[in-house]
Protein backbone atom coordinates (compact mmCIF):
# COMPACT_ATOMS: atom_id res chain seq x y z
CA UNK A 1 0.00 0.00 0.00
CA UNK A 2 2.87 2.72 0.85
CA UNK A 3 4.51 1.75 -2.62
CA UNK A 4 1.65 1.83 -3.97
CA UNK A 5 0.58 5.51 -2.50
CA UNK A 6 4.03 7.18 -3.41
CA UNK A 7 4.33 5.95 -6.64
CA UNK A 8 1.39 7.52 -7.46
CA UNK A 9 3.13 11.18 -6.37
CA UNK A 10 3.35 13.60 -8.93
CA UNK A 11 7.24 13.73 -9.99
CA UNK A 12 8.88 16.94 -9.05
CA UNK A 13 8.87 19.54 -11.77
CA UNK A 14 12.29 19.60 -13.96
CA UNK A 15 12.39 22.87 -13.40
CA UNK A 16 11.07 25.66 -11.02
CA UNK A 17 8.39 27.69 -11.83
CA UNK A 18 10.02 31.02 -12.53
CA UNK A 19 11.56 29.43 -15.08
CA UNK A 20 8.66 28.18 -17.08
CA UNK A 21 6.88 30.74 -18.94
CA UNK A 22 2.97 29.71 -19.14
CA UNK A 23 0.23 31.01 -21.30
CA UNK A 24 -2.54 29.32 -23.15
CA UNK A 25 -3.64 29.08 -26.40
CA UNK A 26 -7.71 28.69 -26.60
CA UNK A 27 -7.81 28.77 -30.63
CA UNK A 28 -5.35 25.72 -30.65
CA UNK A 29 -2.35 25.94 -32.65
CA UNK A 30 -2.61 24.00 -36.06
CA UNK A 31 1.05 23.91 -37.35
CA UNK A 32 4.90 24.71 -36.34
CA UNK A 33 5.56 25.18 -40.21
CA UNK A 34 6.38 29.24 -40.56
CA UNK A 35 4.75 28.80 -44.34
CA UNK A 36 1.42 28.33 -42.71
CA UNK A 37 2.38 31.40 -39.66
CA UNK A 38 -0.66 33.54 -41.02
CA UNK A 39 -2.50 34.11 -37.66
CA UNK A 40 -1.80 35.06 -34.13
CA UNK A 41 -1.55 31.47 -32.57
CA UNK A 42 0.44 29.74 -34.95
CA UNK A 43 2.91 33.05 -35.10
CA UNK A 44 3.24 32.98 -31.54
CA UNK A 45 5.13 29.62 -31.07
CA UNK A 46 6.79 30.10 -34.34
CA UNK A 47 8.05 33.28 -33.05
CA UNK A 48 10.16 31.09 -30.20
CA UNK A 49 11.30 28.66 -32.71
CA UNK A 50 12.49 30.53 -35.63
CA UNK A 51 14.50 33.92 -36.60
CA UNK A 52 14.36 36.06 -39.88
CA UNK A 53 16.79 37.62 -41.63
CA UNK A 54 15.65 41.01 -40.11
CA UNK A 55 13.13 41.73 -36.78
CA UNK A 56 11.41 44.22 -35.69
CA UNK A 57 12.00 46.38 -32.39
CA UNK A 58 9.26 47.45 -29.90
CA UNK A 59 9.53 50.64 -31.85
CA UNK A 60 8.49 49.16 -34.93
CA UNK A 61 12.37 49.98 -36.24
CA UNK A 62 14.04 47.25 -38.64
CA UNK A 63 16.61 45.79 -36.99
CA UNK A 64 19.35 42.77 -37.48
CA UNK A 65 18.54 39.09 -36.91
CA UNK A 66 20.51 36.50 -39.22
CA UNK A 67 21.36 39.07 -40.99
CA UNK A 68 23.74 41.05 -39.54
CA UNK A 69 23.96 44.39 -42.32
CA UNK A 70 22.52 44.73 -45.41
CA UNK A 71 22.94 46.73 -48.74
CA UNK A 72 19.86 48.29 -50.88
CA UNK A 73 20.68 49.14 -54.81
CA UNK A 74 19.90 53.15 -55.75
CA UNK A 75 16.85 52.17 -57.58
CA UNK A 76 16.17 49.99 -54.48
CA UNK A 77 15.02 47.07 -56.00
CA UNK A 78 18.47 44.77 -55.07
CA UNK A 79 19.04 44.05 -51.78
CA UNK A 80 22.30 42.05 -50.67
CA UNK A 81 22.31 40.66 -47.20
CA UNK A 82 25.55 39.55 -44.61
CA UNK A 83 24.44 36.60 -42.79
CA UNK A 84 25.86 36.69 -39.04
CA UNK A 85 28.50 34.29 -38.64
CA UNK A 86 28.17 31.16 -36.15
CA UNK A 87 24.39 31.06 -36.04
CA UNK A 88 23.34 27.44 -35.79
CA UNK A 89 20.14 25.47 -35.93
CA UNK A 90 18.65 23.12 -33.23
CA UNK A 91 20.36 20.26 -32.60
CA UNK A 92 18.74 17.03 -34.86
CA UNK A 93 19.79 14.03 -35.85
CA UNK A 94 18.72 14.97 -39.62
CA UNK A 95 21.80 16.86 -39.46
CA UNK A 96 24.41 13.50 -38.90
CA UNK A 97 27.40 13.86 -37.99
CA UNK A 98 27.50 17.48 -37.62
CA UNK A 99 27.61 18.76 -33.92
CA UNK A 100 26.71 22.11 -34.90
CA UNK A 101 24.79 23.02 -38.02
CA UNK A 102 25.46 26.61 -39.39
CA UNK A 103 23.18 28.32 -41.14
CA UNK A 104 24.02 29.36 -44.34
CA UNK A 105 23.27 31.61 -47.53
CA UNK A 106 21.56 28.59 -49.43
CA UNK A 107 18.86 27.73 -46.36
CA UNK A 108 17.94 31.27 -46.96
CA UNK A 109 17.37 30.74 -50.87
CA UNK A 110 15.34 27.36 -49.90
CA UNK A 111 13.28 28.75 -46.90
CA UNK A 112 12.37 32.15 -49.39
CA UNK A 113 11.65 30.02 -52.67
CA UNK A 114 10.07 27.37 -50.50
CA UNK A 115 7.22 29.83 -49.96
CA UNK A 116 6.05 29.99 -53.52
CA UNK A 117 6.44 26.02 -53.89
CA UNK A 118 2.87 25.09 -55.11
CA UNK A 119 3.25 21.50 -53.93
CA UNK A 120 3.47 23.59 -50.08
CA UNK A 121 0.77 25.85 -51.12
CA UNK A 122 1.75 28.20 -48.40
CA UNK A 123 -0.98 30.90 -47.57
CA UNK A 124 2.45 33.46 -47.10
CA UNK A 125 3.45 33.42 -50.99
CA UNK A 126 1.93 36.60 -51.43
CA UNK A 127 4.98 37.95 -49.70
CA UNK A 128 7.36 37.41 -52.45
CA UNK A 129 5.09 38.49 -55.18
CA UNK A 130 8.01 41.66 -55.63
CA UNK A 131 10.68 38.85 -55.80
CA UNK A 132 11.91 38.42 -59.30
CA UNK A 133 14.93 36.25 -57.90
CA UNK A 134 17.20 35.26 -54.74
CA UNK A 135 20.60 33.96 -55.05
CA UNK A 136 23.22 32.77 -52.78
CA UNK A 137 26.35 34.75 -53.86
CA UNK A 138 28.18 32.17 -50.95
CA UNK A 139 27.61 30.66 -47.98
CA UNK A 140 27.47 33.89 -46.10
CA UNK A 141 26.01 36.30 -48.83
CA UNK A 142 22.29 36.29 -50.18
CA UNK A 143 20.68 38.67 -52.86
CA UNK A 144 17.58 39.16 -53.70
CA UNK A 145 15.92 41.42 -56.86
CA UNK A 146 12.52 42.72 -57.02
CA UNK A 147 10.63 43.36 -60.30
CA UNK A 148 10.07 47.04 -58.57
CA UNK A 149 10.79 48.81 -55.75
CA UNK A 150 8.87 48.35 -52.71
CA UNK A 151 9.09 50.66 -49.21
CA UNK A 152 8.02 47.82 -47.21
CA UNK A 153 10.16 45.06 -48.49
CA UNK A 154 12.27 44.78 -45.34
CA UNK A 155 9.17 45.02 -43.07
CA UNK A 156 7.89 41.89 -44.95
CA UNK A 157 10.94 39.95 -44.40
CA UNK A 158 10.33 40.63 -41.03
CA UNK A 159 6.86 38.29 -41.03
CA UNK A 160 7.39 34.59 -39.53
CA UNK A 161 6.21 33.43 -43.29
CA UNK A 162 9.75 34.63 -43.84
CA UNK A 163 11.40 32.27 -40.90
CA UNK A 164 14.91 30.50 -42.30
CA UNK A 165 14.68 26.81 -41.92
CA UNK A 166 17.42 23.98 -42.74
CA UNK A 167 17.49 22.36 -46.56
CA UNK A 168 17.01 18.83 -44.50
CA UNK A 169 13.48 20.02 -43.51
CA UNK A 170 12.75 18.41 -47.15
CA UNK A 171 12.41 15.43 -45.17
CA UNK A 172 11.18 16.29 -41.76
CA UNK A 173 8.19 16.50 -40.71
CA UNK A 174 7.39 19.82 -38.97
CA UNK A 175 4.72 18.84 -36.26
CA UNK A 176 7.40 15.80 -35.04
CA UNK A 177 10.60 17.95 -35.90
CA UNK A 178 10.43 21.62 -36.53
CA UNK A 179 13.80 23.21 -36.62
CA UNK A 180 14.89 26.35 -36.56
CA UNK A 181 17.53 28.62 -35.21
CA UNK A 182 14.93 30.44 -32.13
CA UNK A 183 15.61 31.19 -28.76
CA UNK A 184 13.39 27.77 -28.05
CA UNK A 185 13.08 24.42 -29.55
CA UNK A 186 10.73 22.26 -29.92
CA UNK A 187 10.41 19.34 -26.90
CA UNK A 188 6.99 17.68 -27.34
CA UNK A 189 3.64 18.26 -28.44
CA UNK A 190 0.42 16.43 -26.84
CA UNK A 191 -2.57 17.21 -29.39
CA UNK A 192 -5.25 19.43 -28.09
CA UNK A 193 -3.38 19.65 -24.31
CA UNK A 194 0.42 20.95 -24.01
CA UNK A 195 3.09 22.16 -26.27
CA UNK A 196 6.16 22.40 -24.77
CA UNK A 197 9.25 24.13 -25.26
CA UNK A 198 13.15 24.57 -23.60
CA UNK A 199 15.82 26.74 -23.75
CA UNK A 200 18.02 26.81 -26.86
CA UNK A 201 21.60 27.06 -24.71
CA UNK A 202 23.55 27.95 -28.15
CA UNK A 203 21.09 30.94 -29.47
CA UNK A 204 22.93 33.55 -30.94
CA UNK A 205 21.95 37.42 -29.22
CA UNK A 206 23.16 38.01 -26.03
CA UNK A 207 21.49 40.55 -23.66
CA UNK A 208 23.08 44.15 -23.06
CA UNK A 209 25.67 42.56 -20.41
CA UNK A 210 27.43 39.90 -22.17
CA UNK A 211 24.90 37.12 -21.10
CA UNK A 212 23.29 35.17 -23.75
CA UNK A 213 19.72 34.64 -24.07
CA UNK A 214 17.09 33.54 -23.51
CA UNK A 215 16.22 34.22 -19.65
CA UNK A 216 13.82 30.74 -19.34
CA UNK A 217 14.71 27.39 -19.59
CA UNK A 218 10.79 26.13 -20.61
CA UNK A 219 7.29 27.38 -22.35
CA UNK A 220 4.24 25.58 -21.62
CA UNK A 221 1.18 26.40 -23.81
CA UNK A 222 -1.76 24.95 -22.95
CA UNK A 223 -4.98 24.57 -25.38
CA UNK A 224 -8.02 25.60 -22.88
CA UNK A 225 -10.85 26.34 -25.42
CA UNK A 226 -13.39 28.19 -22.98
CA UNK A 227 -12.06 32.10 -22.44
CA UNK A 228 -13.60 32.06 -19.05
CA UNK A 229 -11.32 29.14 -17.98
CA UNK A 230 -8.57 30.49 -19.20
CA UNK A 231 -9.45 33.21 -16.91
CA UNK A 232 -9.91 31.32 -14.14
CA UNK A 233 -6.53 29.28 -14.67
CA UNK A 234 -4.99 33.44 -15.19
CA UNK A 235 -6.45 34.00 -11.54
CA UNK A 236 -5.69 31.22 -9.87
CA UNK A 237 -1.80 32.22 -10.85
CA UNK A 238 -1.66 28.46 -13.16
CA UNK A 239 -1.05 30.85 -15.98
CA UNK A 240 1.77 33.55 -16.56
CA UNK A 241 0.11 35.48 -19.22
CA UNK A 242 -3.53 36.91 -20.81
CA UNK A 243 -3.67 38.73 -23.40
CA UNK A 244 -6.75 40.60 -25.34
CA UNK A 245 -10.12 41.36 -23.78
CA UNK A 246 -13.01 38.99 -23.98
CA UNK A 247 -16.43 39.69 -22.58
CA UNK A 248 -16.18 36.61 -20.72
CA UNK A 249 -13.61 38.49 -18.14
CA UNK A 250 -13.64 42.12 -19.39
CA UNK A 251 -16.30 43.64 -16.39
CA UNK A 252 -14.26 41.46 -14.27
CA UNK A 253 -10.80 42.57 -14.65
CA UNK A 254 -11.48 46.00 -15.90
CA UNK A 255 -13.60 49.20 -14.89
CA UNK A 256 -15.37 51.64 -17.52
CA UNK A 257 -12.15 53.96 -17.60
CA UNK A 258 -10.20 50.92 -18.96
CA UNK A 259 -7.84 50.29 -15.70
CA UNK A 260 -7.55 47.20 -13.27
CA UNK A 261 -9.98 47.37 -11.16
CA UNK A 262 -9.26 47.36 -7.47
CA UNK A 263 -9.02 44.00 -6.59
CA UNK A 264 -6.96 42.85 -9.10
CA UNK A 265 -4.34 45.89 -8.64
CA UNK A 266 -1.69 43.90 -6.21
CA UNK A 267 -2.02 40.73 -8.23
CA UNK A 268 -1.55 41.42 -11.57
CA UNK A 269 -0.13 43.82 -14.28
CA UNK A 270 -1.87 45.37 -17.51
CA UNK A 271 0.30 46.71 -20.06
CA UNK A 272 -1.63 48.46 -23.24
CA UNK A 273 -0.21 49.78 -26.30
CA UNK A 274 -1.56 51.05 -29.97
CA UNK A 275 -2.02 47.99 -32.25
CA UNK A 276 -2.04 48.08 -35.41
CA UNK A 277 -5.82 47.70 -36.25
CA UNK A 278 -8.36 49.77 -37.54
CA UNK A 279 -12.08 48.23 -36.80
CA UNK A 280 -14.01 49.58 -39.34
CA UNK A 281 -17.26 48.97 -41.46
CA UNK A 282 -16.76 48.75 -44.76
CA UNK A 283 -19.15 49.84 -47.24
CA UNK A 284 -20.39 48.79 -50.86
CA UNK A 285 -19.96 51.76 -53.29
CA UNK A 286 -20.38 49.53 -56.62
CA UNK A 287 -24.05 49.27 -56.78
CA UNK A 288 -26.11 52.35 -57.90
CA UNK A 289 -29.46 50.77 -56.31
CA UNK A 290 -28.14 51.02 -52.63
CA UNK A 291 -27.23 53.87 -50.51
CA UNK A 292 -24.21 53.11 -50.15
CA UNK A 293 -23.20 53.92 -53.34
CA UNK A 294 -23.63 57.76 -52.59
CA UNK A 295 -21.41 60.34 -50.41
CA UNK A 296 -24.16 62.20 -48.80
CA UNK A 297 -25.15 58.46 -47.52
CA UNK A 298 -22.17 57.51 -46.91
CA UNK A 299 -21.01 60.52 -44.99
CA UNK A 300 -23.87 61.07 -42.88
CA UNK A 301 -23.53 57.18 -41.18
CA UNK A 302 -20.16 59.00 -40.41
CA UNK A 303 -21.70 61.10 -38.11
CA UNK A 304 -24.22 59.44 -36.75
CA UNK A 305 -22.45 57.11 -34.17
CA UNK A 306 -21.11 58.51 -30.83
CA UNK A 307 -17.72 56.51 -30.66
CA UNK A 308 -16.38 57.36 -26.84
CA UNK A 309 -19.53 56.42 -25.42
CA UNK A 310 -19.55 52.81 -27.39
CA UNK A 311 -15.57 52.73 -26.34
CA UNK A 312 -16.82 53.09 -22.81
CA UNK A 313 -19.53 50.80 -22.63
CA UNK A 314 -18.78 47.79 -24.88
CA UNK A 315 -14.49 48.25 -24.17
CA UNK A 316 -14.46 49.81 -21.39
CA UNK A 317 -11.79 52.17 -22.92
CA UNK A 318 -9.77 49.66 -24.63
CA UNK A 319 -9.03 51.26 -27.81
CA UNK A 320 -9.41 54.73 -29.18
CA UNK A 321 -12.27 55.91 -30.95
CA UNK A 322 -11.40 56.72 -34.78
CA UNK A 323 -12.18 60.38 -35.35
CA UNK A 324 -9.21 60.39 -37.76
CA UNK A 325 -8.17 58.55 -40.68
CA UNK A 326 -7.93 54.72 -41.47
CA UNK A 327 -4.56 54.44 -41.12
CA UNK A 328 -4.02 53.17 -36.99
CA UNK A 329 -2.03 54.75 -34.49
CA UNK A 330 1.45 53.53 -34.01
CA UNK A 331 1.84 54.30 -37.34
CA UNK A 332 3.40 57.59 -38.89
CA UNK A 333 1.22 58.88 -40.94
CA UNK A 334 -1.57 58.16 -38.39
CA UNK A 335 -4.02 61.29 -38.54
CA UNK A 336 -5.83 61.70 -35.12
CA UNK A 337 -8.52 63.97 -35.79
CA UNK A 338 -9.95 66.43 -38.23
CA UNK A 339 -12.57 64.14 -39.72
CA UNK A 340 -16.05 62.93 -38.11
CA UNK A 341 -16.80 63.13 -35.07
CA UNK A 342 -20.28 62.90 -33.71
CA UNK A 343 -22.60 65.49 -35.06
CA UNK A 344 -26.45 63.74 -35.39
CA UNK A 345 -27.45 66.49 -36.57
CA UNK A 346 -25.20 67.16 -39.84
CA UNK A 347 -26.11 63.32 -40.04
CA UNK A 348 -29.70 64.14 -40.06
CA UNK A 349 -29.16 67.06 -42.48
CA UNK A 350 -27.22 64.73 -44.69
CA UNK A 351 -29.82 62.27 -44.90
CA UNK A 352 -32.41 64.89 -46.30
CA UNK A 353 -30.06 66.06 -48.69
CA UNK A 354 -29.51 62.35 -49.76
CA UNK A 355 -33.50 61.74 -49.91
CA UNK A 356 -34.19 64.76 -52.32
CA UNK A 357 -31.34 63.75 -54.56
CA UNK A 358 -31.70 59.88 -54.40
CA UNK A 359 -36.02 59.95 -53.95
CA UNK A 360 -36.07 56.40 -55.51
CA UNK A 361 -33.38 55.01 -53.41
CA UNK A 362 -34.28 53.36 -49.55
CA UNK A 363 -32.78 55.05 -47.03
CA UNK A 364 -31.81 51.71 -45.07
CA UNK A 365 -28.86 49.92 -44.51
CA UNK A 366 -27.94 45.93 -43.68
CA UNK A 367 -25.04 45.56 -41.59
CA UNK A 368 -23.17 41.74 -41.94
CA UNK A 369 -21.00 40.70 -38.79
CA UNK A 370 -20.69 37.53 -37.26
CA UNK A 371 -21.56 36.80 -33.86
CA UNK A 372 -18.60 37.70 -31.77
CA UNK A 373 -19.09 41.51 -33.05
CA UNK A 374 -23.47 41.51 -32.41
CA UNK A 375 -23.06 43.60 -29.56
CA UNK A 376 -20.88 45.94 -31.19
CA UNK A 377 -23.22 46.34 -34.26
CA UNK A 378 -26.52 46.84 -32.62
CA UNK A 379 -24.91 49.47 -30.92
CA UNK A 380 -24.24 51.26 -34.14
CA UNK A 381 -27.75 50.03 -35.45
CA UNK A 382 -29.10 51.89 -32.37
CA UNK A 383 -27.30 54.87 -33.40
CA UNK A 384 -28.15 55.00 -36.61
CA UNK A 385 -32.04 54.72 -36.35
CA UNK A 386 -31.86 57.98 -34.24
CA UNK A 387 -31.15 60.18 -37.22
CA UNK A 388 -33.95 58.43 -39.60
CA UNK A 389 -31.77 55.16 -40.75
CA UNK A 390 -33.82 52.10 -41.37
CA UNK A 391 -30.71 49.50 -40.28
CA UNK A 392 -30.78 45.73 -40.29
CA UNK A 393 -28.10 43.52 -38.56
CA UNK A 394 -27.29 40.14 -40.16
CA UNK A 395 -25.38 37.60 -38.46
CA UNK A 396 -23.32 34.94 -40.36
CA UNK A 397 -20.20 32.46 -39.70
CA UNK A 398 -17.27 34.16 -40.33
CA UNK A 399 -16.38 31.99 -43.51
CA UNK A 400 -19.64 33.11 -45.01
CA UNK A 401 -18.76 36.58 -44.39
CA UNK A 402 -15.74 36.56 -45.89
CA UNK A 403 -16.52 34.83 -48.92
CA UNK A 404 -19.64 37.38 -49.71
CA UNK A 405 -17.23 40.19 -48.99
CA UNK A 406 -15.40 38.82 -51.43
CA UNK A 407 -18.03 38.64 -53.69
CA UNK A 408 -19.39 42.23 -53.18
CA UNK A 409 -22.54 40.91 -51.83
CA UNK A 410 -22.81 42.56 -48.41
CA UNK A 411 -23.71 46.59 -48.91
CA UNK A 412 -22.04 47.02 -45.21
CA UNK A 413 -19.57 44.48 -43.35
CA UNK A 414 -17.46 44.84 -39.90
CA UNK A 415 -14.31 44.21 -40.66
CA UNK A 416 -10.72 44.71 -39.44
CA UNK A 417 -7.55 45.16 -40.89
CA UNK A 418 -4.39 44.14 -38.80
CA UNK A 419 -1.31 44.92 -40.36
CA UNK A 420 1.15 42.38 -42.43
CA UNK A 421 4.03 44.75 -42.08
CA UNK A 422 4.80 48.58 -40.52
CA UNK A 423 3.90 50.63 -43.23
CA UNK A 424 0.90 52.62 -43.94
CA UNK A 425 1.04 51.12 -47.65
CA UNK A 426 -0.60 47.99 -45.63
CA UNK A 427 -3.66 49.81 -45.28
CA UNK A 428 -4.33 51.75 -47.86
CA UNK A 429 -3.69 48.96 -50.46
CA UNK A 430 -7.60 48.32 -49.82
CA UNK A 431 -8.49 50.96 -51.55
CA UNK A 432 -6.35 50.80 -54.81
CA UNK A 433 -8.41 49.69 -57.33
CA UNK A 434 -6.46 47.16 -59.28
CA UNK A 435 -6.89 45.34 -55.82
CA UNK A 436 -10.85 45.39 -56.61
CA UNK A 437 -12.01 42.17 -54.78
CA UNK A 438 -12.23 39.14 -55.37
CA UNK A 439 -8.36 39.52 -56.74
CA UNK A 440 -7.51 41.75 -54.00
CA UNK A 441 -8.64 43.25 -50.29
CA UNK A 442 -10.37 46.29 -51.64
CA UNK A 443 -13.75 44.93 -50.73
CA UNK A 444 -16.07 48.09 -51.12
CA UNK A 445 -15.00 49.03 -55.01
CA UNK A 446 -13.68 52.70 -53.84
CA UNK A 447 -12.08 53.91 -57.32
CA UNK A 448 -10.32 57.36 -57.48
CA UNK A 449 -7.57 58.37 -59.81
CA UNK A 450 -6.17 60.78 -57.92
CA UNK A 451 -5.84 58.23 -54.97
CA UNK A 452 -4.28 55.27 -57.41
CA UNK A 453 -1.58 58.06 -58.72
CA UNK A 454 -0.73 59.09 -55.28
CA UNK A 455 -0.50 54.99 -54.25
CA UNK A 456 1.89 54.29 -57.31
CA UNK A 457 4.27 57.29 -56.45
CA UNK A 458 4.32 56.35 -52.96
CA UNK A 459 5.22 52.84 -54.08
CA UNK A 460 8.35 54.12 -55.87
CA UNK A 461 9.23 57.40 -53.31
CA UNK A 462 12.55 55.80 -51.65
CA UNK A 463 12.59 58.69 -48.65
CA UNK A 464 10.24 57.73 -45.68
CA UNK A 465 9.01 61.45 -45.05
CA UNK A 466 8.11 61.48 -48.53
CA UNK A 467 5.71 58.34 -48.63
CA UNK A 468 4.52 59.70 -45.40
CA UNK A 469 2.86 62.97 -46.94
CA UNK A 470 1.47 60.93 -49.70
CA UNK A 471 0.08 58.67 -46.91
CA UNK A 472 -1.62 61.65 -45.45
CA UNK A 473 -2.73 62.70 -48.83
CA UNK A 474 -4.36 59.53 -49.77
CA UNK A 475 -6.31 59.07 -46.45
CA UNK A 476 -7.56 62.38 -46.25
CA UNK A 477 -8.64 61.60 -49.97
CA UNK A 478 -10.31 58.34 -48.82
CA UNK A 479 -12.30 60.18 -45.79
CA UNK A 480 -13.73 62.79 -47.63
CA UNK A 481 -15.32 59.81 -50.34
CA UNK A 482 -16.36 57.53 -46.99
CA UNK A 483 -15.93 54.19 -48.40
CA UNK A 484 -15.86 53.41 -44.85
CA UNK A 485 -16.49 54.04 -41.07
CA UNK A 486 -13.54 53.49 -39.46
CA UNK A 487 -14.86 52.92 -35.61
CA UNK A 488 -11.84 52.33 -33.19
CA UNK A 489 -8.08 52.11 -33.57
CA UNK A 490 -6.89 48.66 -31.43
CA UNK A 491 -5.01 48.49 -28.23
CA UNK A 492 -3.13 45.46 -27.46
CA UNK A 493 -4.01 44.84 -24.01
CA UNK A 494 -1.72 42.40 -21.67
CA UNK A 495 -1.98 41.06 -18.79
CA UNK A 496 0.56 39.20 -16.47
CA UNK A 497 1.19 37.83 -12.85
CA UNK A 498 3.22 40.39 -10.66
CA UNK A 499 6.33 38.59 -11.20
CA UNK A 500 6.71 38.28 -14.23
CA UNK A 501 9.23 40.88 -15.74
CA UNK A 502 11.29 42.14 -19.47
CA UNK A 503 7.88 41.08 -21.38
CA UNK A 504 7.79 44.16 -23.72
CA UNK A 505 4.86 45.28 -26.11
CA UNK A 506 4.72 46.19 -29.51
CA UNK A 507 1.87 47.57 -31.72
CA UNK A 508 1.95 44.52 -33.78
CA UNK A 509 1.53 42.21 -30.60
CA UNK A 510 3.82 39.87 -31.01
CA UNK A 511 4.98 37.51 -28.41
CA UNK A 512 8.57 38.15 -27.87
CA UNK A 513 10.04 35.54 -24.50
CA UNK A 514 13.37 35.84 -25.07
CA UNK A 515 13.97 38.64 -22.55
CA UNK A 516 11.32 37.58 -20.23
CA UNK A 517 12.44 36.54 -16.12
CA UNK A 518 9.81 35.19 -13.32
CA UNK A 519 10.51 36.14 -9.60
CA UNK A 520 9.42 34.10 -7.24
CA UNK A 521 5.94 35.37 -5.57
CA UNK A 522 6.50 36.49 -2.19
Amino acid sequence: MLSLCFGCQPQAPLYPDTAVFRYNEHANITSLDPAFAKDQRNIWACHQLYNTLVQLDENLEIQPDLAESWSISEDATTYTFNLKPQVYFHENEVFKNLADRQVQAQDVVYSLKRLTDKQVASPGSWVMNQVKSIEALNNNQVQIKLHQAFPGFLGLLSMKFCSIIPQEMQQLDFRANPIGTGPFYFKRWEPNEKLVFRKNTNYHEFDENGERLPYLEAVAITFLPDKQAEFLQFAQGKLDFLSGLDPAYKDELLNSQGQLNTRYQEKISLQKAPYLNTEYIGLYVGDPQQATHYRSFRQALNYAIDKPTMMRYLRNNIGVPAQGGFIPRGLPAHTSSGFYTYQPEKARALIQQFKQEHPNIPVRLKISTSANYLDLVEYLQGQLTQVGIQTEVEVMPPSTLRQLRSAGKLSAFRASWIADYPDAQNYLSLFYKANWSPHGPNYTHYASATFDSLYQKAMTAPEAQARESLYRQMDALLMQAAPVIPLYYDEVVRFTQKNVHGLGINAINLLDLKRVQKQALQ
